[in-house]
């Protein structure tokens, strides 16, 4: 029988005991899926499990600004990082908000018609780029928490998405027909269109900070705050040698994809945890059996490869928040 997941093999939900099943049950009923293999497969580490759905939860689901817009956002992301797996799941998410015909303009890669909404389309893909923003932001200020958060949020999930999971959304790639596409949105558009108490998901969470500045006080900056501790308490699997040199990578990365040959990455016979650790942050899709393999001792479990793998993907949403911070500090000012 297929599985969805690559290099780890989760417990079934259905054994999920204690925080996990907490997650879970906030899950199925903020989210409408009750078991959705993007989380499931962090649940060999419930402390990155429950923050990295805090952050979506309080930034797409239940923050400021339209779910439409924030649904765009998103998919904006998911293009740059190159993630067809949440591509195509935000494509039947926007079904679910009730803007099919935007749906399916972007399921053919045609720009939205409305402008506000090619605006978001195009700061979401941005937002892979480290650096001074070409444009203004295209929401209102009092939702930057609501729009960065969801931004920052699936900056985290496409990486573990594309690392830990196959490209199949739904069995035999079924979401690439619009017929499937709108009936999976239309079964979760009663859960998409409810309103969500914001905060519910910081109960999940172990004493979590204020958050950056920009998440202006909301439910959104604790829950990247304990995002951020969990993914970074990862770098640990690796010594002060590598540490260093994921920091210098990602302090000198414009946001391009690197070539086909994998040039300047380090030789995963050498240093293969620094190499799992930048693929993760800067092309998650790359990464191989052979890189696993190369890395895995009888110590690391699936728990420390979801460690590793969520640190390298948070290297990279720290560098892109702090380019966003300093943008949108510069425009306040």
């Amino acid at each position: 029988m297929s599985t969805p997941f690559r290099h780890t093999e989760p417990l079934p939900p259905k054994a999920a005991t204690g925080r996990v099943a907490e997650v879970y049950a906030q899950i199925a009923h903020d989210f409408g899926i009750a078991e959705p293999v993007t989380f499931v497969v962090l649940s060999s580490a419930p402390e990155l499990l429950a923050p990295a759905w805090a952050l979506m939860r309080e930034s797409l689901i239940a923050g400021p600004g339209s779910r439409t817009g924030k649904e765009v956002a998103a998919l904006g992301v998911s293009l740059a990082n190159k993630c067809p797996f949440c591509v195509d799941a935000h494509t039947m998410l926007l079904h679910a908000t009730g803007d099919h015909a935007l749906a399916e303009r972007l399921a053919r890669g045609e720009r939205p018609e409305n402008e506000t909404h090619a605006r978001v389309l195009a700061w979401g893909k941005q937002t892979r780029v480290p650096g001074p923003a070409a444009q203004p932001l295209p929401f209102p200020a009092e939702h930057t928490p609501g729009y960065v958060g969801t931004a920052l949020s699936f900056h985290f999930i496409n990486r573990i998405v594309s690392a830990l999971l196959t490209e199949r959304l739904l069995p035999g790639n079924a979401q690439r027909f619009r017929p499937v596409r709108s009936l999976v949105g239309r079964s979760l558009a009663r859960t998409v269109r409810r309103a969500a108490r914001p905060g519910a998901a910081l109960a999940l969470l172990d004493d979590p900070g204020e958050g950056p500045a920009w998440a202006a006080g909301t439910a959104v900056g604790p829950a990247y705050d304990a995002l951020r501790t969990a993914a970074m308490a990862g770098a640990g699997l690796l010594d002060a040698e590598d540490q260093a040199l994921v920091r210098r990578t990602l302090r000198d990365w414009d946001g391009a994809h690197p070539p086909l040959a994998l040039g300047g990455f380090p030789d995963r016979r050498e240093r293969p945890g620094a190499r799992l650790a930048l693929l993760a942050a800067l092309a998650p899709y790359r990464i191989t059996d052979e890189d696993v393999a190369a890395w895995r001792r009888p110590e690391h479990t699936d728990h420390c490869l979801v460690h590793l793998v969520a640190y390298g993907a948070f290297a990279a949403v720290d560098r892109i928040e702090g380019s966003l911070s300093t943008h949108i500090t510069q425009g306040a000012s």
